[in-house]
């Protein structure tokens, strides 16, 4: 098993475009994944998210309330139009008390290829073997379980969202 990156796939049925727009729009990416940022994604930019549960899934809209107002910063660091967009956190930081600042981050990839009968969108979370050993396997299983549902969100925003 590999304890360093996540991979998730999907077969998202909607134009390349508009799932690019899904995951590139910061307002529209808060709204699926249940984050408020102020202004757009950049290449370089720090961001700041301010979690707000999402509107798209209640059961998972549930399981976010109560990290509800939690400050997440994540750093965009690539867009390559409606082929990759990719950003940088703490995995799993979600102790009120505790600075995370100092610890590594690990990198959040979507990447889309077109396919048949939509696109294909390959999520991949890596960099955890560098995650300090106390929480490394926390933070790993959380976000494992977070991303299986996340894709399935996004897939749900998508077909309302047509």
């Amino acid at each position: 098993m590999d304890t360093d990156r996540i991979e998730k796939k999907i077969l998202l049925r909607a134009p390349k475009k508009r799932v690019w727009r899904a995951l590139a729009d910061s307002k529209e990416f808060g709204n699926w994944f249940g984050m408020k940022f102020e202004g757009p994604f950049t290449p370089g930019a720090v961001m700041r998210g301010v979690l707000s549960p999402t509107k798209v899934n209640a059961e998972v809209a549930k399981a976010q309330k109560s990290h509800e107002g939690m400050v997440f910063e994540i750093t965009i660091e690539q867009m390559e139009p409606e082929r990759l967009f990719s950003f940088r956190w703490h995995p799993h930081a979600v102790d009120r008390d505790m600075d995370y600042s100092a610890e590594p981050t690990t990198l959040v990839a979507f990447a889309l290829e077109q396919a048949a009968d939509g696109v294909l969108l390959t999520v991949t979370e890596s960099g955890f073997d560098q995650i300090p050993l106390a929480r490394r396997a926390n933070a790993f299983t959380a976000n494992e379980g977070g991303w299986s549902m996340m894709v399935k969100v996004l897939e749900e925003y998508l077909a309302d969202a047509r």
